[in-house]
């Protein structure tokens, strides 16, 4: 096996001295023992990653906001702790990115939406607050689907994001924003957030590693609801040393949220072992139904092979209630969402419409002028399930149809270790290629909305190219079972050299 480091300078065409000057592209468990070994300081990495978005923010359009001035402050600060001779965390000095629908005291958290276009909170997200305290630097606020509705950062209220390998694409979404700036290496770790896949399929397009973690397993106090049922906060990074890191600071039971739960948090870096003999992986086969492409499925499959030569066993299996997935989410997720946005009225912060009459056509304004068309279509597709006369039609039936989805893969994880499919049934596609057909933009999300229903957790890993686009893996786990899924995506990381690409910009 060749080393990860000369993979990495290899594929980039730089050699080891030149890589140490473009600090930007390395990962966060490469620069924590430059910043030890006092090769560099904080500050000089801040400044390095700060440049990086001077140059190419232009293009990408990552960002919504950046706070440079503050960065540079918290890079200082963790300078100032190697220098007295302190241990720092694994995070300490790592410019760090986070999605815009989470609080930051005292920076603008916008959701992307005119409707909160100036909101500054008085307090900041529980994961934010334990980055923080880990020492990340916080380097800036993501672009995103507004309120995290979308499948390409084409539905941001401000612009679109665009995708680092091809910027006629999109980066997927909703975490476009967050998947763009760790490709473009304007970041070096990010957090998104995924409702339906809001974390992998943009990560699968712009050839990171995206992880959604355990319903539960992170603490959601401060993440701005979209569907709280669903909705989990993740990682987004360059490997997956660098998703096992970020796991250790944000998981834990958070008193702020009642639906974190309290188990213990192993250290995730003991996941990482290049070995998965002995482990069964099952591939379903209606995962690579539904408009999955030939070179996707194929390149999935070539994944599942070399795993397989590794020591790994695989077999195929049907679970048939996936069929019913896509239309039993797009009946759950609006419905907790037209609940969820009902509070933004104009009244207490955000967006507020102006020369209204009377209050009751101040509300209506507001809400008319402040929310996009996609996220008004999901508040009404929304309030119209939950009416009184189609809530046993479609809301409880479509609630029966979720325990169903949790109960096939409770019977998967009886016979198989991990499951393993597609992160999206295509690479990239074009912007405003989809913007008119809203039925083919949510297939985009067909391979990782039934992990949402079932709260289970999966990672996406890069596993080949098509038409210069990088192609996901998705690696299904047991509920809480993290650690099998990072040591099968570690091995195959280790084994091949698709994390390794950068784009050119």
């Amino acid at each position: 096996m060749q080393n990860k480091d000369s993979l990495r300078h290899r594929a980039s065409g730089t050699t080891q001295e030149e890589s140490d000057l473009h600090l930007h592209t390395l990962t966060a468990h490469e620069l924590h023992e430059m910043l030890k070994a006092r090769k560099v300081s904080s500050v000089e990495l801040t400044r390095a990653v700060l440049e990086r978005i001077s140059a190419v923010e232009d293009k990408v359009k990552a960002y919504v906001t950046i706070v440079g001035e503050s960065a540079l402050e918290a890079a200082n600060a963790v300078d100032e702790k190697i220098a007295r001779g302190e241990e720092i965390s694994p995070l300490a000095g790592i410019p760090t990115a986070i999605k815009d629908n989470m609080c930051t005291a005292g920076v603008l958290t916008t959701c992307s939406s005119k409707i909160l276009y100036n909101y500054i909170p008085p307090y900041g997200a529980t994961v934010v607050k334990r980055l923080i305290d880990s020492g990340a630097v916080v380097i800036g606020k993501t672009n995103l689907d507004e309120f995290a509705m979308g499948s390409s950062t084409e539905n941001s209220a401000f612009f679109a994001t665009r995708n680092p390998w091809n910027l006629s694409k999109v980066p997927g979404g909703s975490s476009g924003g967050s998947a763009a700036a760790v490709s473009a290496d304007e970041a070096i770790l990010a957090l998104g957030s995924d409702t339906g896949g809001s974390i992998r399929q943009p990560a699968s397009f712009c050839g990171i590693v995206g992880m959604k973690p355990t319903y539960g397993r992170v603490s959601r106090y401060g993440l701005v609801a979209f569907a709280s049922s669903l909705d989990q906060i993740g990682p987004m990074t360059k490997d997956v040393t660098d998703t096992a890191i970020l796991l250790n600071a944000i998981c834990g039971k958070d008193p702020l949220d009642s639906t974190s739960v309290d188990l213990p948090v192993p250290d995730f870096t003991r996941a990482l072992r290049n070995d998965v003999r002995g482990l069964k992986i099952g591939v379903p086969k209606e995962f690579f139904a539904q408009g999955v492409r030939p070179e996707i499925a194929d390149a999935v499959m070539k994944g599942v092979e070399l795993l397989c030569s590794l020591g790994a066993d695989f077999r195929e299996l049907s679970m048939p209630i996936m069929e019913y997935t896509l239309p039993t989410y797009y009946i759950l997720a609006p419905a907790e969402a037209s609940s969820n946005l009902a509070r933004y009225d104009g009244v207490r912060y955000g967006y507020r419409s102006e020369h209204s009459p009377d209050v009751l056509t101040m509300f209506a304004k507001t809400r008319q002028e402040g929310f996009g068309a996609e996220v008004k279509q999901r508040i009404m597709i929304g309030t119209y399930v939950l009416s009184a006369g189609y809530y046993d039609a479609y809301y409880l039936k479509a609630q029966k149809v979720r325990t169903l989805v949790r109960q096939a893969y409770d019977e998967a994880f009886k016979e198989f270790d991990v499951l393993i499919s597609p992160t999206s049934p295509t690479v990239a596609f074009g912007i405003g290629e989809k913007v008119d057909d809203p039925l083919e933009m949510k297939l985009a999300d067909v391979c990782t909305i039934p992990i949402n229903l079932a709260g289970i957790p999966a990672i996406s890993v890069p596993c080949g190219f098509s038409e210069g686009l990088p192609i996901g893996m998705q690696i299904m786990g047991r509920p809480f079972d993290e650690e099998t899924i990072l040591r099968v995506a570690y091995t195959f990381e280790q084994n091949t050299e698709y994390h390794t690409k950068k784009p050119l910009l």
